[in-house]
């Protein structure tokens, strides 16, 4: 694991394929060995990974799962059939590939990436399992991700808004275009909720590669939800039908729309190869579901799979309950438009009545951004660091939060341990134990380290 992490920092972002081609070419194209659902967005692309994932284990398929990043053990990124791989497969896949990685670093200057190898090992794995299909998350990007030497059949883009703009670009039409990317011709594109600029780039490319699309909210959506106890119960449009009484074990409206994005993406995939004509923009924006896949209701799911396999469904690091009296919860949310996601579905799903945050996030984020839709929910704010050496100082984010929320409201703390012990105390300041809560979050390092700290199970 020393050696994969040795390759260097994984957001590092260069723009070719060359390597991770000669890599996979020597392993003999392991890629192709099993269908693949591609997923790439800004936010909701893990848990969107795992809902698909479960749904399609549910339905009797093995399955692989590569998503990033780790919470507490970079073995969480290769999955087979829900169970991440143990240490000593790890370690094998490893050693398997190992003479490869040595004559593509010979070739190439930069050397093979730590996300590259991690992107050869799983696909290895997976066809080493073997796996009937495998669900691939992209790291950062698309176009030039190391997992865009996989065709997928189905390709999954979840909201994409400003994140990793330094190498993505500045826009949203420039990040868009590079998770574009992810859309092969022939491919089914399952497009989520976008903005208007994004969902103009995605539905360009649909038609250049001769694609085929469904979008949320035209093709399928979520037709009605209500809040429950751990969750919420869905009522759903997929794309060959109507799925109701979906309990979904995840809160907020943000998760509802991955779950419904998930089982179009199944349906998809259910459905086999699609039918298409011509690849223009026009076709591309009006299909409808029946027009869109061949064998009419070859798509559909049992309801009854449907549900199981939602009421399964976990999404580690995504509101997160870990504790009680008062409550902790975890969020990874690490840009704006995921916190405000977070910061809504508390609003509606939790009846704090005295809320402390425990934030440390990486420097080169938004973090003025972030706090500031964070703001409104809290009563008060500790600041600290996680175990990352992105992250900002406590001295430097306490300066940042107390324009925002007041000198009085703004704790700074050296150590996460201490951190949380801090946030507990205030939290219970005023005895109402029941109305408590601690919020713990600013990225998925932070929410990783607190799982640690907190020995969540799973987390070691």
């Amino acid at each position: 694991m020393a050696a994969i992490g040795a390759r260097g920092v994984e957001w590092s972002f260069d723009p070719t394929l060359d390597r991770i081609r000669d890599l996979v070419e020597l392993l003999g194209e392991p890629q192709r060995a099993y269908p693949v659902i591609h997923v790439a967005g800004t936010n909701g692309k893990t848990s969107t990974a795992r809902l698909i994932e479960a749904l399609l284990r549910e339905r009797g398929l093995r399955t692989g799962l590569f998503t990033s990043p780790h919470l507490t053990t970079i073995r969480e990124r290769i999955a087979i059939d829900g169970e991440p791989v143990g240490e000593e497969r790890f370690v094998q896949i490893y050693e398997d590939v190992l003479p490869y990685l040595g004559l593509v670093d010979d070739k190439h200057e930069p050397h093979l990436s730590f996300f590259e190898v991690l992107t050869g090992m799983a696909f290895a794995a997976f066809a080493d399992a073997p796996v009937d299909v495998a669900v691939v998350e992209t790291g950062m990007g698309g176009a030039w991700d190391a997992t865009n030497v996989a065709d997928g059949a189905v390709a999954v883009i979840t909201p994409i808004g400003l994140d990793h703009t330094d190498y993505l670009g500045g826009t949203i039409e420039e990040i868009a275009a590079e998770k574009a990317g992810i859309i092969k011709p022939g491919a089914v594109a399952v497009l989520a909720q976008q903005q208007v600029p994004a969902a103009e780039v995605l539905l360009r490319r649909v038609a250049e590669v001769g694609a085929v699309v469904a979008r949320e909210g035209v093709e399928f959506g979520v037709l009605g939800r209500d809040v429950a106890v751990g969750g919420q119960q869905l009522r759903l449009k997929g794309l060959h039908g109507e799925y109701d009484e979906i309990f979904l074990p995840l809160f907020g409206d943000h998760q509802a729309s991955n779950a419904v994005t998930a089982l179009a993406a199944v349906e998809a995939f259910a459905g086999g190869a699609p039918t298409r004509g011509e690849p223009n923009l026009e076709a591309a924006t009006r299909i409808a579901p029946g027009e869109t896949y061949a064998g009419g209701d070859a798509g559909q799911l049992d309801p009854a799979l449907v549900r199981s396999g939602f009421a399964k469904s976990t999404s580690p690091g995504r509101l997160e309950v870990v504790r009680t009296g008062p409550t902790v919860l975890l969020d990874a949310a690490h840009n704006p438009e995921g916190m405000a996601a977070t910061v809504r579905t508390i609003t509606e799903s939790f009846g704090f009545t005295r809320l402390v945050g425990v934030f440390a996030g990486a420097a080169d984020k938004d973090l003025a951004g972030v706090l500031d839709q964070l703001e409104p929910v809290l009563a008060e704010l500790v600041v600290t660091r996680n175990s990352s050496s992105r992250s900002l100082p406590p001295e430097e984010l306490a300066d940042l939060a107390e324009g925002i929320f007041g000198p009085e409201r703004v704790h700074p703390s050296p150590r996460l341990d201490d951190a949380i012990d801090l946030a507990i105390g205030l939290a219970e300041e005023t005895g109402e134990y029941r109305g408590a809560g601690v919020l713990i979050t600013g990225s998925t390092v932070t929410v990783g380290d607190a799982r640690i700290l907190l020995r969540v199970e799973g987390s070691r």
